[in-house]
């Protein structure tokens, strides 16, 4: 027997304590994220399904489900509350999204500049807080700031010579105080991806466009503006996805009043859902708002190959 098979013989060994070691590998890996596989099922993949196919039912909870086919969407088509809750939603995400993009790159861009270290940590880390508050704390705290007798933005107008203003009471101010709170709580976040995404940009491209004589202006359109569109893009992107889905802070503040200024699609499917006992109807409002999410969604990942640059 010549050397080489000699040699030839531990490797079957190896190959086999490979394959063990592999297969306890799997095994603790399955072991780890089999709690997050199975609250992923129970919390999100079940009920996506049970959307679809609740949409063709009527169910109360406490009777069987009765098959009535495209009448929930229907009903939907004729619901005037319905669409006026749809552009209550519209209009809170334009705002929202559109706000919280431009607040956060302006105070990234005042962050970025030369500025004491000490400042500058201090600032994000107040930019910032508000996003690790719960949204209901918020929510409430800024409930007594907008009381209208009470509240001290209130106070401090009519120190002013302004007139109170019914913040919360009146259909033309309420969902303006909602979004001024959704803004201040949740731009802090776009504030950070902004700071990362400006830290990201190599200083030597702006120092090429001083040498060529660019002023301010010309270096953040020619060269900030381009190379921050993919965090632009992101921010716009889960902006979109979750004031789609806004619910709790009108809910807490005004309980989608006073009419139905501040009555969101969310609202709306947690009412027909669990108040009413619609969830046929609740299923099917909440499935045209996935379509709707991710419709758009679809359209920004496409018009961005036009604008965004990697």
């Amino acid at each position: 027997m010549d050397q080489t098979s000699l040699a030839a013989k531990p490797l079957p060994r190896k190959v086999k304590t490979m394959n063990r070691m592999r297969v306890e590998e799997a095994i603790w890996a399955w072991a780890f994220i089999f709690p997050s596989v199975v609250g992923l099922m129970i919390f999100t993949i079940i009920p996506i399904f049970s959307t679809f196919i609740l949409s063709a039912f009527s169910w109360d909870f406490l009777t069987p489900p009765e098959f009535i086919g495209i009448k929930n969407f229907q009903r939907l088509l004729t619901d005037t509350r319905l669409m006026t809750g749809f552009v209550v939603t519209a209009t809170y995400v334009i705002a929202h999204v559109v706000l919280t993009a431009l607040l956060g790159l302006i105070l990234a861009l005042a962050v970025t500049r030369k500025i004491s270290n000490f400042l500058r940590s201090s600032l994000r880390a107040a930019y910032f807080f508000p996003v690790i508050v719960s949204t209901a704390s918020v929510a409430i705290i800024w409930t007594y700031l907008y009381h209208q007798e009470l509240g001290i933005i209130n106070y401090y107008l009519g120190e002013l010579g302004i007139q109170r203003i019914p913040w919360l009471n009146s259909s033309n101010w309420a969902l303006w105080s909602v979004i001024i709170m959704s803004v201040w709580k949740s731009v802090g976040f776009n504030f950070v991806l902004f700071v990362a995404g400006l830290q990201n940009i190599p200083r030597e491209y702006y120092e090429a466009a001083e040498i060529d004589g660019a002023g301010y202006w010309s270096q953040f359109f020619y060269i900030t503006v381009p190379l921050l569109s993919p965090t632009v893009l992101f921010i716009l992107i889960m902006g979109l996805i979750g004031s789609f889905q806004v619910f709790d802070a009108p809910y807490i503040m005004t309980t989608g009043g006073p009419g139905d200024a501040t009555r969101t699609v969310g609202i709306f499917i947690y009412e027909h859902g669990l108040r009413f006992l619609r969830m046929g109807y609740a299923s099917t409002i909440a499935l045209v708002l996935f379509s709707i999410i991710m419709v758009l969604t679809i359209l920004q990942f496409t018009f961005s190959k036009k604008w965004v640059v990697y």
